[in-house]
């Protein structure tokens, strides 16, 4: 069952959205419900858009200040 986790700013506004499978795997999504990026529990891996490595690790949260 996917869990998933709401985002919000220091003024309590929505930015984007975190869903978590089972597995661990985490789904980024921006506000409108864009895909920004993803992290493979399997190969501990944070990937943007494109499914480039953007780090070693889960860092999903660095994902929010790129759509900036």
């Amino acid at each position: 069952m996917k869990q998933e986790i709401t985002i919000r700013n220091d003024r309590l506004q929505i930015i984007g959205y975190i869903e978590i499978e089972d597995n661990g795997n985490k789904t980024v999504r921006d506000f409108y419900r864009r895909i920004l990026g993803y992290y493979d529990a399997n190969t501990d891996t944070t990937r943007d858009f494109y499914r480039r490595v953007v780090a070693r690790g889960d860092v999903v949260g660095i994902l929010f200040n790129t759509q900036q």
